[in-house]
């Protein structure tokens, strides 16, 4: 069984992506120069649009990382708006739009029972993300998260 959920061991990997698909990108861009540079003048231009696409390749998949990471990110706001709507008390309701989206994803790992203080310390004293996360006693782990 793996180890309770904490700010030391929250951040994860996706290994498909962070050890197979990158680093198969990086070699990818690496040959391909390598081949230019040992080839060269031969062929020059065929060299040159294969260190070009393999930049591409790589661009493309940070860009889908940074988009699925946008799309968990609005959920993670919607989520933590609607739970803090049930959790918090009436007159700190009002104040739920004024949470940033990194102070609601740092909120998103506290249990429900320090939640309430814990959002209106960050509204109060203007909280980073970092700083809500140091600040959880009882953390509420979030496994999907990619």
């Amino acid at each position: 069984m793996p180890a309770p959920q904490n700010l030391k061991n929250h951040t994860r990997f996706h290994p498909p992506f962070h050890f197979v698909n990158i680093p198969l990108l990086l070699l990818n861009l690496i040959f391909a120069i390598y081949i230019t540079v040992h080839n060269w003048p031969a062929y020059r231009h065929t060299h040159l649009w294969n260190i070009v696409m393999a930049i591409v390749f790589l661009l493309m998949a940070g860009n889908a990382r940074e988009s699925a990471m946008k799309a968990q990110d609005r959920v993670i706001r919607l989520e933590e708006r609607l739970r803090l709507h049930a959790l918090l008390p009436e007159a700190d309701r009002a104040h739920i739009n004024e949470l940033t989206v990194s102070q609601l994803i740092g909120l998103r790992f506290a249990s429900d029972d320090e939640l309430p203080e814990l959002a209106h310390r960050a509204l109060t004293k203007n909280m980073d993300k970092k700083a809500i996360k140091e600040a959880i006693v009882n953390w509420r782990a979030d496994h999907h998260r990619i």
